[in-house]
């Protein structure tokens, strides 16, 4: 018979072969949503994403994109494949962590540390081997790990990080006697550098580290050390993100600043100094250790130097910076913009143990740490942040309910009872914390991976054993793929994993339990959720999904235990306990695998390079952040599409880093024409120029006002209560003349609108200030006299349009802006004059609608928006033939929305009964029925059950399904069926008045 040690590691193995090959089958073939596009393209060109970046990854993810050899379309599968391979590499070191945990517990020791020469018996070895194939598979298949497994995100790395560094720190506890067992702990303190370069995540497992050397370098344990022990090991993580992280470069800035400042040497000289100092530092302190034969000392050292080893890999975030390339972010290129980069300033922070609560009334704000950019051979102040200062009886103790924003305040009362002029209580406060921060936002998530998820849906539930059955759930929730029901029981299996490692070996029960606590509850109290969030967070907590997959695994030896009274041979009690135990993760694959199944969903890369084929050549495209812009930059930096589009995002654009960039050229796209110099876009000046009203100014000429923001006019400033002088606007009428003579030369107005083609543009801004993205806006429109086409993401708020709309005009996915007005716009209807001819040669000809019809693809909730946004486009562009006589090509147009995206793949949405009364105009009268009365079951179905189950918490679904009743009921009106539209108005009386 094989050895233990050769069975454990072929096992191993072969667990690590079982999650590689699930997460191939169902890996996603193109860049995700979310941060994946944007990690892709940076990882296949090294550019610089959004702080505080992940050097790491990118390098290991441009290696792996080496293997495509020139096939661009392969990039982002490879990348993907990196994740996949992270995760299985994850499971891989769990298998073996959770067999060396169950053979101590199984194999007697005598007090031994070292255990790796006691040889199980065949019936021992059977259930050490089982507890770590049901506890690693567990976690291979449980929801948050799966969904981070196949795709481009850090997620997965982390979670290797994690997992590698519980297991080295595991098999140093076995060898920890032997003279070289340091080499260990320093192959720790390099993994930690190199997750420094992946995500912060892997820190939290530092004190769970520190209990195990405590308990195998002290005889005899203490309360008193093991406080200690804790308080030392949480130090250590505050040393790395504080001291380390952003202190080194932080220290290493305020040298430079002196150097060049104070004592005239040129750049760099101060960086050149500090690390002959640092250098010279970490001599002195490995000599002392030599001297002394100190060897925690010396171990101390060489840990952090091996930090600092790993963590080196952010050196490629300034140096890549430096060269100006197409994605970089904050431009992190030199020390100083590179600390602002690694402290994710530009996202702000949030109170953690003591601040102001949520109706705090600010009193003064002083001035914060300056920025320093170079000009000239000297470093100069920037700007100077300024904070906010509160009443001291505005602040409390871990304040909770903190955030005065109104849709924050409106998602607080769903959670707590508060009153928006009353100072929210310690009571109020905590039970915040633990309904929503703790309760919803951590253990909801929790029990998605070990009990099961009621659907995709956001604030969806957990689905426990009780609720299997399916009546009166809306189809939306009881047929949602994302439905999944483990019984509890793999919960039910860590639970007696749990109780057995406490009761049976009590120290490594708390190590564990130290584990899942740091990565979990411990990450909750440190983000300090605000009550709302753009999508659900659950990818935060896989570490203490990792932890508890641990106790799952012990969960065997808990049965086995408990099966001693019936069976009494050790294989067979090993065997049963298994099999059991393997009920768990054969549940949890069977269940996940159809809503983790991507293998076949190109949905967020054909979005993007739909909106970028709907834009003419040389267009400059606005969009909003994330989801609007990665996927167009992973189709252009990765793929090659449309780099004569320069995609411009509307929040950057209040950034002066940002604004540079544009003003540079991007392969096929020449710098955006923006006139005004670069101190008048400088961060703090002119980030936002309120309305202050001259009644002696009725309207104001763009080109003018833009002229006079340029010079700093002051016939534009007015006096803050700072004393600090502003540019104001004084009237929101605005008017941009126009050279019709040239517009028309220039082909730009369609043949069919030239008659609409105006001599001057009006508009009223309707804005109580202009943000710097708006001036920015602004400039270009008055700068580029319609050399280069604008255009505005369809997808972008309306607030940002400025009251343009007038004179959009909408040629697929975006709408173009153009000296025509649109003599039909009406505010409260649809936006953009359609070009028919020009949209239809985009819609029906040009873009991508890959697998959208088909019925066997998951598309979950984030997928279905692009979709719901295409069947509005149709719609539009089928009234305009329809509005022209035209209805053959208005039936084609129909024809082609419900082919590439039936209901039985892309369920009807809110945009579909638009369709109904274009279809009756074309003589499909059943289709439209059943568009009708599918949409009205469906909100009757949903509002019945959101209404008595946490209506406050999916307000949202009820305000969707009520829009699309609304419309129904508008639709069967106009084409007099008043049967449907009383049936869908008698709905609307019903629950509209509850909302």
């Amino acid at each position: 018979m094989r050895s233990y040690k050769s069975l454990n590691n072929l096992v191993g193995w072969l667990v690590f072969a079982i999650a590689t090959l699930t997460y191939l089958l169902t890996l996603e073939p193109t860049a995700s949503f979310w941060d994946c596009g944007e990690f892709i393209a940076c990882s296949y060109k090294l550019l610089v994403p959004h702080p505080p970046g992940a050097p790491t990854f990118l390098l290991l993810g441009r290696l792996f994109s080496l293997f495509s050899f020139g096939d661009v379309t392969k990039v982002s599968v490879l990348v993907n494949f990196l994740s996949a391979l992270s995760s299985s590499f994850t499971v891989l070191f769990l298998f073996w962590t959770i067999t060396m945990l169950a053979k101590k517990l199984v194999v007697p020791q005598s007090g031994l540390h070292d255990n790796r020469r006691l040889e199980p018996t065949s019936g021992q070895t059977l259930l050490i081997l089982g507890a770590g194939v049901v506890g690693s598979l567990a976690f291979a298949f449980s929801d948050s790990f799966w969904f981070n497994a196949v795709e481009a995100e850090v997620y997965a790395m982390s979670a290797l990080c994690t997992a590698a560094v519980v297991w080295i720190m595991l098999k140093w506890e076995n060898r920890a006697d032997e003279a070289d067992s340091d080499k260990w702990l320093i192959l720790i303190a390099y993994v930690i550098g190199l997750s420094i370069g992946v995500h912060l995540l892997n820190l939290l497992a530092i004190p769970a580290l520190g209990f195990i050397y405590y308990y195998r370098r002290t005889a005899n344990p203490t309360t008193k050390g093991g406080i200690f022990t804790l308080v030392i090991s949480s130090v250590i993580v505050g040393l790395i993100l504080a001291g380390i992280i952003p202190g080194l470069p932080t220290l290493a800035g305020a040298f430079e600043v002196f150097f060049v400042n104070s004592i005239g040497l040129p750049f760099n000289s101060g960086l050149v100094f500090f690390l002959l100092l640092f250098v010279a530092l970490i001599w002195f302190g490995f000599r002392y250790s030599f001297r002394h034969h100190n060897r925690l000392i010396n171990t101390a050292m060489l840990s952090f130097v091996f930090i600092l080893i790993g963590y080196s890999s952010y050196l490629i975030v300034p140096i890549r910076s430096s060269y100006h390339p197409t994605i970089n972010e904050n431009a992190p290129e030199d020390v100083l913009s590179f600390v602002s980069y690694l402290k994710r300033e530009q996202y702000g922070d949030r109170p953690l143990l003591y601040g102001p609560q949520f109706n705090a009334e600010p009193v003064d704000q002083k001035e914060g740490a300056p920025r320093y950019v170079r000009r000239g051979d000297k470093y100069v102040i920037a700007e100077r942040r300024l904070e906010t200062i509160y009443r001291d009886e505005d602040k409390m103790l871990i304040p909770r309910i903190y955030s005065p924003a109104p849709e924050h305040i409106y998602n607080y009362k769903k959670w707590v009872d508060i009153q928006e002029q009353t100072k929210p209580t310690m009571g109020q406060n905590l039970s915040f914390l633990f309904r929503y921060q703790m309760g919803h936002m951590y253990w909801r998530y929790f029990m998605w991976n070990y009990v099961g998820r009621e659907s995709d849906i956001q604030q969806a539930g957990v689905v426990w054993p009780t609720s299997a059955g399916q009546n009166g759930l809306p189809e939306r929730i009881a047929n949602s793929p994302a439905r999944n029901n483990f019984f509890a029981i793999p919960l039910i299996m860590g639970l007696i994993g749990l109780f057995f490692h406490v009761r049976r070996d009590g120290r490594n029960a708390l190590v564990i339990g130290l584990l899942f606590v740091f990565t979990g509850l411990a990450i909750v109290f440190y983000l300090n959720q605000p009550p709302i969030e753009p999508r659900e967070r659950d990818y935060t907590f896989t570490g203490a999904t990792y932890a508890f997959a641990i106790w799952i695994g012990l969960g065997v030896l808990g049965l086995a235990d408990l099966l001693k009274a019936v069976l009494k041979a050790d294989g067979a009690r090993a065997a049963v306990a298994t099999l059991v135990g393997l009920l768990a993760p054969a549940l949890m694959v069977a269940q996940g695998w159809d809503d983790h199944d991507r293998s076949d969903r190109y949905n967020s890369v054909d979005s993007a390079k739909n909106l970028l084929n709907s834009c003419a050549p040389n267009a400059i495209l606005f969009t909003n952040g994330d989801n609007d812009t990665f996927p167009l930059w992973y189709a252009q930096e990765v793929e090659g599409v449309r780099t004569d589009v320069r995609v411009a995002v509307l929040s950057y654009l209040n950034t002066d880093w940002y604004i540079e960039q544009m003003k540079r050229r991007s392969y096929l796209s020449q710098p955006l024409p923006i006139s005004m110099k670069s101190d008048n876009y400088a961060q703090g000046t002119n980030d936002y120029l309120p309305f202050v009203e001259n009644p002696a100014v009725q309207e104001v000429n763009l080109r003018e006002f833009i002229g006079l923001v340029d010079q700093g006019s002051p016939l534009l400033q007015v006096q803050t209560q700072s004393g600090r002088p502003l540019l104001s606007f004084p009237t929101r009428k605005f008017y941009l003349p126009i050279d019709t003579t040239a517009v028309l030369a220039s082909g730009v107005i369609p043949q069919e609108r030239r008659k609409q083609l105006v001599s001057r543009m009006e508009w009223d801004m309707g804005k109580g200030a202009i943000e710097k993205k708006n001036l920015v806006i602004l400039d270009m429109l008055a700068t580029n006299n319609w050399k280069r086409p604008i255009y505005f993401s369809s997808t972008v708020n309306s607030s940002d349009f400025m009251n343009l709309q007038p004179y959009f005009q909408l040629e697929g996915m975006a709408y173009r802006v153009l000296p025509a007005k649109d003599p039909n716009y009406d505010p409260r209807g649809n936006e953009g004059y359609v070009v028919k001819d020009l949209m239809f040669e985009n819609m029906m000809k040009k873009f991508a609608y890959r697998n959208l019809d088909r019925a066997d693809i998951f598309y979950d909730e984030n997928n279905l928006r692009f979709p719901a946004n295409y069947r509005d486009k149709f719609s539009r562009l089928a009234e305009a033939y329809l509005a022209a006589g035209d209805k053959a090509k208005a039936k084609e147009v129909l024809d082609k929305c419900f082919a590439v995206m039936p209901d039985k793949s892309i369920r009807y949405d809110y945009y579909v009964p638009q369709f109904v009364v274009p279809l009756v105009k074309v003589g499909e009268q059943q289709r439209a029925n059943e568009i009708m009365d599918t949409m009205t079951n469906r909100a009757q179905q949903s509002l019945a059950y959101y209404s008595t189950n946490n209506n406050a918490l999916f307000d949202m679904e009820v305000q969707t399904n009520l829009l699309a009743l609304q419309s129904v009921y508008r639709a069967a009106e106009e084409i007099g069926d008043q049967a449907r539209a009383k049936k869908a108005l008698d709905l609307l009386n019903q629950y509209y008045p509850r909302q």
